[in-house]
This record gives C-alpha cells, sequence and structure tokens, in this order.
C-alpha cells in the first residue's frame, strides 16, 4: 500500500480565537474530547479587534473527525470569533523533499527535482521541492536535524562539495525517524552513512523525487549503500 493511501484524511480549520494563554490548550481538549486526533497546529497572524482584544489566527489539521463535525465542534469554544474549513497543506503541497547545500551543484539538484517532480505531479502526485543554500558544519547540521521537525518532509537532499563531522552525525539522527537521504558524491563522511550516493546533481535530484512518488518504482531500502 502506498504511504499516501494509508493515512488518514486530514480536515483543516482556520480559527479567529482569543490571544489567550489557554487558547492551544482549550482547542487541543476539544478535539481530542470529540475523538479527533490534532495533527498539525499553528499560527497564522496575530491583531487586535477595534475593541481592543488580542486576536490569534490558527489553523489546526485534525483527522477522524468530518468537516461538518470539525467545525461544529469548535465553533462551541467560547473564545471563538471564526471558524472556516480551508484546504490541508497535504492536499495542496504534498510530500516535500528537502535540498541542503550551497552553490552550483544544489541549483543543478534542484532543477532535476522540479523537473522530475513536474512528470510526477502531472500525473496526480503532489510533491513540493523545498530548499536553502548554507555554508558551514553548524548551519548544516542544524538544518538536516531541522528536517525531522517539518511537515510532510520525506527525504532530504544534501547537495554540495563537502560535509562531514557534526553533519554526518545530524544524519544518522534524520534517518533514525525514518527519512532517506540522498547525498552527492562528495568528500566527507556524510557519503558513508547516505542511503543513496549520486555523483551528478541533477540526477541526485530526479532519483530523490523518484524515491518519494507513489508514481514511480524506485525503493530507497533498495538502494541502500548503492552508489552512481
Amino acid at each position: 500500500m502506498s504511504e499516501s493511501a494509508s493515512q488518514a484524511a486530514t480536515v483543516a480549520v482556520r480559527l479567529d480565537y482569543v490571544d489567550a494563554p489557554g487558547a492551544i490548550p482549550e482547542i487541543a481538549a476539544k478535539v481530542a474530547s470529540s475523538g479527533g486526533t490534532l495533527r498539525t497546529l499553528s499560527t497564522v497572524r496575530r491583531w487586535t479587534d477595534p475593541g481592543g482584544i488580542p486576536l490569534v489566527e490558527i489553523e489546526l489539521e485534525v483527522e477522524g473527525l468530518s468537516e461538518s463535525d470539525a467545525t461544529t465542534l469548535l465553533s462551541q469554544l467560547p473564545s471563538l470569533r471564526g471558524c472556516r474549513v480551508t484546504q490541508s497543506l497535504d492536499k495542496v503541497f504534498g510530500k516535500r523533499l528537502i535540498v541542503i547545500g550551497g552553490g552550483a551543484q544544489i541549483a543543478q539538484a534542484v532543477l532535476g527535482a522540479v523537473s522530475e517532480a513536474d512528470r510526477h505531479n502531472l500525473r496526480g502526485e503532489k510533491i513540493s521541492v523545498d530548499t536553502i543554500p548554507l555554508v558551514g558544519e553548524e548551519n548544516l547540521a542544524a538544518a538536516v536535524r531541522a528536517v525531522a521537525d517539518l511537515d510532510r518532509a520525506r527525504a532530504l537532499l544534501l547537495a554540495g562539495s563537502i560535509m562531514g563531522g557534526e553533519i554526518t552525525r545530524a544524519v544518522q539522527e534524520l534517518q533514525a525517524v525514518g527519512i532517506p537521504v540522498i547525498s552527492l558524491n562528495m568528500v566527507g563522511t556524510v557519503v558513508d552513512v547516505a542511503d543513496l550516493v549520486v555523483t551528478d546533481p541533477v540526477q541526485a535530484g530526479t532519483m530523490a523525487v523518484m524515491g518519494i512518488a507513489d508514481t514511480a518504482k524506485f525503493d530507497f531500502a533498495r538502494q541502500k549503500g548503492r552508489r552512481y
């Protein structure tokens, strides 16, 4: 069964709420009491109404409830000022490939990834490519570790010329939570632990997207330790 098919559907709801210390626990408790599971919650913006009351716009994604059930139960919250259904990020942007590195390598890797994502998205996929060019071991290691906290992140592609030390340890931590790491063939110890090593950056981007696409027959597990 594909990953997308095995995950339950989520309902996305936007709330305008009184911005108070107990707001988030109150919302989470209401969802839980009705049998729903709160999957994501984020603050969109804050403002003050004409009466001077601080308000916050919150987006939540709830699993286990229908749209009508979710809006009905959330409308009962005493501090609510507005409630509306929106689209979940999973439906809009889908799975995410994260590309981290620098220079010409990251530009070429993203070129391959975006081109391949377009091919699969035309066939019904939803795959987005996110990237940040960085330099320095500390910055790169922090970025690699943060991928585990990114919603919908399915794989990491490291596109650089030298990576090792703390970056390698960060890669192993990321793999431990189930996120595969693809690396360019570079100097350093990252290539010794990566799930897949590819020399050409365009091909690396292409293969990274293939690995997370349901419409491609490419399995990172079967490529473990391979170099191309």
